[in-house]
C-alpha cells in the first residue's frame, strides 16, 4: 500500500519515511480508505480490509454503494448510495462525522457497528481531489447502548405500572427530585409548589414529625446503607396518607452520608385491609361488638390488673330467653334484628370502662372491673348493673309485627384475679345463668360452689355415658303388654345400664343427661339395633312371633334426616320384620317444626313401622295435632292410672273416645293394682302394661318366660 505524504506536485517522500507511514496506517485500529474524485478506492489499510471482509486488492477500484458494501442504518435498513459518508463528502465538499453504520457479517447474526467519518481532499488550488474515510469498530459500545436503552425502557415500564413514588436528595448540593407519582400520591401536580430538601417535612403528620426527624438524624450519623420507615403525609384534600419509605444511603470514602434515594409506597389499601382483617378476627360482624377471641385476650389483662390492684370485678353472662323459638317461628332475619337491638341497649347500660362482647348466638358477656375490695362490697354493684340490664332488655323491641318483650337470664361470677382462670370464670358465670333460667328466667343469679359441684357431677356422668356406650354396657329389658282378656299381645323395650362400678342403673339416672348432651342418639341406635335383633329371633317362636315390640325414640333421633334410612338398614341387617316394630314418641315432638317430623314418620310408616304417642295427656300437646301424625296408639299418662277416680275417669273416657274416633289403640301403662286395672278397662282401654301384669326383665329372661318353650 502506498499513500504519498505530499501532494503530486511535491517531490516524493524519502522511502524510509514512506515505509514507516504505511506501517503506521496498517497498524491503526481504525479502517482507512482513500477515494478518488469518482469515489473509487485507491488505497485501503489492513483494518479496512478486515472490517469490510475483503482483501486490499479486492477493495481497490470499488465504489461505496449498496451493491458493493451493503452498509446498514441504525434501524437495520439498507443505507442508500447517496447517504454513504464518502458520497456525501464528495457531493458536498464537507466533512461527515459520527455516522453509526453497520457492516453485515457472514459469520455473525448481528452486524459489526462502526463510527464512520469522511473528509474531502482538496489541492492547493482548492479543487476537490477525492475523499478519505475512517471507520472504527463500536460494536461493544452499540451493544452497551442497546442494553442501556432496554434497561431504561424496563425501568420506565416498571415505574409506570408501579404504585411506588421515587425521590432523590443530594445532601451535598441540596438538590432534590420528586417523581410524578410522588406528587400524585398526595394529590398535587408535579412541582405545584416549591418543596426543596426540607419542605416535605411540613407534610408529615404532626404526631409523626418528631419521630421522623429523630430517625433521620440517627440514620445520617450512623453507618447504615439501607432503611425503611413508616409515617403519614398530608394529602391535598386534608386526609393522611400512610406511606412506607424504603431507601439507600450513599456515603463517601469517610462514611459521610452524601445522598438519600428511595421510594414511597402508599399503604392506604394495606392499612384498610389490615383493619378489616382485625375486625373480622376480633369483632362480631352482626352487632359490631368484640367477639369471643377479643374477650378472652382482654380477660387475661383484666385478671392481671385485678391481681395487682386487689380489687374485685364481676363477669355477667347474658342469654336471651326463648331465642331459638323466635328464630324458628319468625326467621333468622328477625332474630338478627333482635340481637342488634340488644347490643345497642347493652352499650347504653354500661360505662366506657366496662367490657362488652358477644360470644355467639344469643350469648353476651359483660366484664365489670374495680367494684370493691371484698365480695360483700362487689356484689351490690354487680347486682345493680344486672338489674339495669334486665330492665333495659325487658322493654318491647321494634320487630316485625306487634312489639314484643324479650327477657334475658343473667349469671354473675365474681373475680379478684388471684385464683381465677378465664375458663373457670366463664364456666361459673354460665352455670349461674342456667340457674337463673331454672329459677324462672328473666332474672339474675350469682355463682356459688354448689353449682360447680353439680356441673362436675354432670361432666363425670357424661364421660361415664360415653365410656358405657363404647363398651356396650347398655342392655335391653322388656316389659309385657296384655289385652283386657289377659292375652300377651306386645312388649316394650327398656334400656338399662350395667355400670362397671355401680351395677344396674335405671333410665331415670341417665336418660335426661343423654338427652342434654346428644348421647341419646347413639344410645337410641344401640337400643333400636338390639330390639331388631330380638324381633328377628322372635320370628322363629310361635308365641313371641305374634308380638309387637315398642321402642322409645328420642326427638333428637327424629331430627336426623337420615333416620329413616338408619332404621331401614337395621331392619335389613338383622332380618327383623318392620310390621312388628312400634316406635314410641313423647309429646315433645309437638314442640318441633311439624313438617320435618311428619315427613320422616311418613317415610318410616311406608316401611310398615307403627307409631305410638307416649305419656299422652301431660298437657304439652294439642289434640289437633293428632290428626296430622301417623299414629297407631296412644299411651295414657301414668298419672291418670295412679289417680284412678271420678275426675280421672272423665278425662280417660274422653281420651279413649277420641282415640276410638281416630282409630287408635289406647295403652294404659303403670297399672300396679287390681282397682287400677279395673278402672282402665272400665274406661275402655284395650291394652294394659304395669307391674301388676309383668315387671321389666332382661331380654333373655323375657324370652324364656313368655316364649313357647316357657309355656310348653
Amino acid at each position: 500500500m502506498q499513500l504519498q505524504l505530499q501532494d503530486s506536485k511535491a517531490p516524493p517522500a524519502p522511502p524510509d519515511l514512506q515505509r514507516r507511514f504505511d506501517e503506521l496506517l496498517d497498524h491503526l485500529p481504525a479502517g482507512v480508505t482513500v477515494h478518488d474524485i469518482h469515489g473509487r478506492i485507491v488505497m485501503a489499510n489492513l483494518q479496512a480490509a478486515r472490517m469490510l471482509d475483503r482483501s486490499e486488492q479486492e477493495l481497490i477500484g470499488t465504489r461505496p454503494t449498496s451493491e458493493e458494501w451493503h452498509l446498514l442504518n441504525e434501524n437495520l435498513s439498507l443505507l442508500a448510495d447517496e447517504d454513504y459518508p464518502v458520497s456525501q463528502a464528495l457531493r458536498t465538499g464537507k466533512k461527515v462525522t459520527g455516522m453509526i453504520l453497520g457492516i453485515p457479517s457472514v459469520n455473525a447474526s448481528t452486524p459489526c457497528w462502526t463510527i464512520c467519518n469522511a473528509y474531502p481532499e482538496f489541492d492547493e488550488d482548492g479543487t476537490l481531489q477525492g475523499a478519505v474515510a475512517c471507520f472504527s469498530d463500536c460494536t461493544q459500545l452499540k451493544d452497551a447502548q442497546q442494553r442501556l436503552e432496554k434497561s431504561e425502557e424496563r425501568l420506565r415500564l416498571i415505574l409506570h405500572g408501579s404504585t411506588d413514588a421515587l425521590w432523590d436528595w443530594d445532601l451535598v448540593s441540596g438538590e432534590t427530585y420528586y417523581s410524578e407519582r410522588w406528587w400524585d400520591m398526595l394529590g398535587y401536580s408535579p412541582g405545584e409548589f416549591p418543596i426543596g430538601s426540607q419542605g416535605w417535612r411540613d407534610l408529615i403528620h404532626p404526631a409523626d414529625r418528631d419521630d421522623v426527624t429523630a430517625f433521620l438524624a440517627e440514620l445520617l450519623a450512623g453507618p447504615r446503607h439501607t432503611y425503611t420507615l413508616e409515617f403519614r403525609l398530608r394529602h391535598r384534600q386534608g386526609h393522611d396518607v400512610p406511606v412506607l419509605v424504603r431507601g439507600i444511603v450513599l456515603r463517601d470514602a469517610s462514611g459521610r452520608a452524601i445522598r438519600l434515594s428511595g421510594t414511597n409506597t402508599d399503604l392506604t389499601e394495606r392499612k384498610q385491609a389490615e383493619r378489616r382483617i382485625y375486625e373480622l378476627a376480633y369483632f362480631d360482624p352482626l352487632t359490631g361488638l368484640p367477639n369471643r377471641r377479643f374477650l378472652i385476650e382482654e380477660l387475661d389483662k383484666t385478671l392481671a390488673r385485678a391481681t395487682r390492684s386487689g380489687q374485685y370485678g364481676a363477669l355477667l353472662f347474658i342469654d336471651l330467653d326463648n331465642f331459638k323459638l323466635l328464630n324458628d317461628t319468625m326467621g333468622h332475619d328477625v332474630g338478627d334484628m333482635l340481637l342488634r337491638q340488644v347490643a345497642h341497649r347493652l352499650r347504653q347500660a354500661l360505662r366506657d370502662s366496662d367490657q362488652l362482647a358477644r360470644l355467639g348466638g344469643d350469648e353476651f358477656v359483660v366484664v365489670l372491673e374495680s367494684l370493691g375490695a371484698t365480695p360483700a362490697e362487689t356484689t351490690p354493684h354487680a347486682d345493680h348493673v344486672a338489674r339495669k340490664i334486665l330492665s333495659l332488655l325487658g322493654q318491647p323491641y321494634d320487630l316485625p309485627g306487634n312489639p314484643s318483650a324479650r327477657t334475658p337470664s343473667i349469671g354473675i361470677a365474681l373475680f379478684d384475679g388471684s385464683d381465677s382462670s378465664i375458663d373457670a370464670l366463664l364456666r361459673q358465670a354460665d352455670l349461674a345463668m342456667y340457674r337463673a333460667k331454672a329459677d324462672g328466667r328473666n332474672t339474675a343469679r350469682f355463682f356459688d360452689p354448689s353449682m360447680q359441684a353439680a356441673a362436675e357431677r354432670q361432666a363425670a356422668l357424661d364421660k361415664a355415658l360415653r365410656d358405657g356406650l363404647a363398651r356396650r354396657e347398655f342392655v335391653l329389658f322388656c316389659q309385657p303388654q296384655f289385652d283386657t282378656g289377659g292375652r300377651l299381645i306386645g312388649a316394650e323395650a327398656l334400656a338399662r345400664w350395667e355400670h362397671c362400678e355401680h351395677g344396674l342403673v335405671g333410665p331415670g339416672e341417665f336418660i335426661s343427661q343423654a338427652e342434654n348432651t346428644g348421647l341419646i342418639v347413639p344410645l337410641g341406635r344401640q337400643v333400636l339395633e338390639e330390639s331388631c335383633r330380638a324381633l328377628a329371633r322372635w320370628a322363629h317362636d310361635p308365641t313371641l312371633g305374634r308380638l309387637k315390640l315398642s321402642v322409645n325414640v328420642s326427638v333428637r333421633q327424629l331430627r336426623d334426616p337420615d333416620f329413616p334410612l338408619t332404621v331401614a338398614g337395621l331392619l335389613a341387617a338383622t332380618g327383623a320384620s318392620a310390621d312388628k316394630l312400634c316406635l314410641e314418641l313423647t309429646e315433645s315432638v309437638f314442640s318441633e317444626n311439624m313438617q320435618e317430623p311428619i315427613k320422616r314418620m311418613e317415610q318410616l310408616r311406608a316401611q310398615g313401622i307403627a307409631f305410638s304417642l307416649d305419656d299422652f295427656g301431660n298437657g304439652h300437646s294439642s289434640l289437633a295435632y293428632l290428626t296430622r301424625f301417623p299414629l297407631a296408639a296412644l299411651k295414657i299418662n301414668r298419672s291418670f292410672v295412679r289417680d284412678a277416680g271420678d275426675n280421672s275417669a272423665t278425662i280417660v273416657q274422653a281420651i279413649v273416645a277420641l282415640a276410638r274416633k281416630l282409630g287408635l289403640d289406647v295403652v294404659a301403662e303403670g297399672v300396679e293394682q287390681e282397682d287400677q286395672r279395673d278402672f282402665m278397662v272400665g274406661c275402655g282401654c284395650n291394652v294394659l302394661q304395669g307391674y301388676l301384669l309383668g315387671r321389666p326383665v332382661p331380654m333373655p329372661e323375657f324370652e324364656r318366660l313368655y316364649g313357647s318353650a316357657g309355656h310348653a
